[in-house]
This record gives C-alpha cells, sequence and structure tokens, in this order.
C-alpha cells in the first residue's frame, strides 16, 4: 500500500490536472460546451457511437437483426469522436444529456425518437422488430436479467478494473485488487452459467448475448486493456467457447468494425450507410490514405 494516505478535503474541488486518459473529456458537470448539429442519413435509424464495447452492442444488434431479413433496422451510424468532445455538441446533448455514447434517433414515420443508454437501445430495438428477445416469458425475464446484469456489472470492468489496471496515472495496489477480484468473480459467474447453457438463455441467442460479449467476450480475447493474462481469462473455459463461437458471425465480424476508428485500417469503418460499405469503404481503402 501507498506510504502517503489521501485526506479528502472538507469540500471537494474540480482539478482539472488530475491526469489519466480520459481527464481531458471528463468534467462535473453536464450540458452542451458548443453548437454543433449532428448528420443525419437516409434510413430510419440513425446511430451516433464508437466502437467501444457499449458501442458495439448496438452494431452487432442491428447487424444480426438485418442479417435475419429485417429491412426496417437499416441504419445510419455515424463516428463520435469522444476525445474531442463531440458528445458534448448540443446535437448530441438534444438526443442524449447524459453525453454519452451509443445514440440512437428512430426517424419512422418521421417520429424523430432519440433513445439513449445501451441497453434501452437493445430492449427497444428488439422489441420494435420482435427478433434476438425471446417471445415465452419466462425465457424473455431470463434474458433481461442477464441484459442488465451486464449494464450492472460492466462498470465494475471498465471505470473500476479498467480503469484503474490501464488508464489511472499511476498504479494503487488497493483499487486494482478490489475490482480484480470482482472482475474475476464474474467471469467465474459467466463461466458457471455457460457450462449448461450454449447461450445466455439456453440454445436461444439473445440480446443478452449481443450485450455482454463485446465487453467479456474482448477481455477473454485481451482486446481490452491488455489483462487477459493478469486475469487468466483462458482458464474460463466454458466462457472461451461461448466466446469464440460468437466472433466467429458474421454480423458480429460487421458489427465491430462500425465506428472504429484504431487498430488495423481495414477493420475501421468509420461510417456507415450501406452494406456494401464493409466491401468498399474501410479506412484502407479511403482517399486519405491512398
Amino acid at each position: 500500500m501507498s506510504e502517503q494516505t489521501y485526506v479528502p478535503p472538507k469540500i471537494w474541488q474540480w482539478n482539472t490536472e488530475s491526469g489519466g486518459k480520459f481527464a481531458s473529456i471528463n468534467r462535473p458537470t453536464a450540458g452542451s460546451t458548443h453548437q454543433a448539429d449532428l448528420p443525419s442519413g437516409k434510413h430510419p435509424l440513425q446511430l451516433y457511437s464508437l466502437a467501444t464495447p457499449n458501442g458495439v452492442k448496438v452494431t452487432i444488434l442491428l447487424e444480426e437483426l438485418l442479417a435475419l431479413g429485417i429491412k426496417g433496422a437499416e441504419y445510419d451510424a455515424f463516428l463520435i469522436n469522444i476525445m474531442e468532445g463531440e458528445q458534448f455538441s448540443s446535437g448530441f446533448v438534444a438526443v442524449n444529456p447524459n453525453s454519452k455514447i451509443p445514440a440512437l434517433v428512430d426517424k419512422t414515420n418521421e417520429n424523430n425518437l432519440p433513445i439513449f443508454e445501451s441497453g434501452a437501445i437493445m430492449m427497444y430495438l428488439a422489441e420494435k422488430f420482435d427478433a434476438l428477445i425471446p417471445k415465452e416469458p419466462q425465457m424473455k425475464a431470463q434474458c433481461l436479467s442477464w441484459l442488465f446484469w451486464q449494464v450492472g456489472s460492466g462498470p465494475y470492468l471498465g471505470g473500476g478494473f479498467g480503469h484503474f489496471y490501464a488508464y489511472a496515472p499511476e498504479k494503487f495496489e488497493y483499487p486494482i485488487e478490489r475490482f480484480t477480484m470482482e472482475v474475476k468473480r464474474q467471469l467465474d459467474v459467466l463461466d458457471r452459467h455457460l457450462a449448461n447453457n450454449k447461450y445466455m438463455c439456453g440454445d436461444q441467442y439473445t440480446i443478452a448475448d449481443i450485450a455482454i460479449w463485446p465487453w467479456y467476450g474482448a477481455l477473454v480475447q485481451n482486446k481490452v486493456y491488455e489483462a487477459a493474462e493478469f486475469l487468466q481469462t483462458q482458464s474460463y473455459k466454458n466462457l472461451v467457447r461461448w466466446t469464440e463461437e460468437i466472433a466467429e458471425r458474421t454480423a458480429v465480424k460487421r458489427g465491430v468494425m462500425v465506428n472504429r476508428s484504431w487498430g488495423e485500417l481495414d477493420q475501421q469503418l468509420h461510417e456507415r450507410h450501406d452494406a456494401s460499405d464493409f466491401e468498399l469503404k474501410t479506412q484502407n481503402k479511403s482517399d486519405d490514405v491512398k
């Protein structure tokens, strides 16, 4: 443990030099910082996002809906650069007052309905299109239980473990130990459940799988925080099996590319407006790199 113990002041003051990867965009107030309208495309669904695990939940779901032949799930996806503060534009805040990606606008019948929070977006889309959510009440309850398990557990993985292990300006034993223990417990919860279930809801692939995979599948595959060895994720055999099976789905391979602005250029699709974009408009085919 550190020799120095932090003593909180009587009244907290915002220290803008607190450090960490996201210090430049974190602030204790809400609302917009600048005026800027959001772009809009031709499809009923307008997505404003980034290919973080929360963003990928929605793009995978949309691609899975399209793979089922649901034409009403066609969408335009616009990249929101959170490191540049685009989530604080007046246009984005009007859709999501919480200034977090992803945010969705459903323009069907000119309703211009805004939906925010990834779990809410997923539930809305699954119910709107009557797909990837069980119809039988007991199985639907199980599906929603696991969906909200991810919504509640994810912050311990991301904002807790991920922050202190990978992003904090200094490494401290107490928070890393605390959140490692919790994440290991979560991995064990999933592994035990998947020992007797192909997917989170038995043999049905649902929005519960689509919500959990971008976070915990990425952790198993060492695609977030570079912590797979530290956490010994390969020891969770049932979770590894589930992770690898879902990773092979065509819609999943597409979904992880949308609004991605890092990594291999042929895996980056900054904006998505048509199915052909995956073949024609990835960053390796952009005029900027020619």
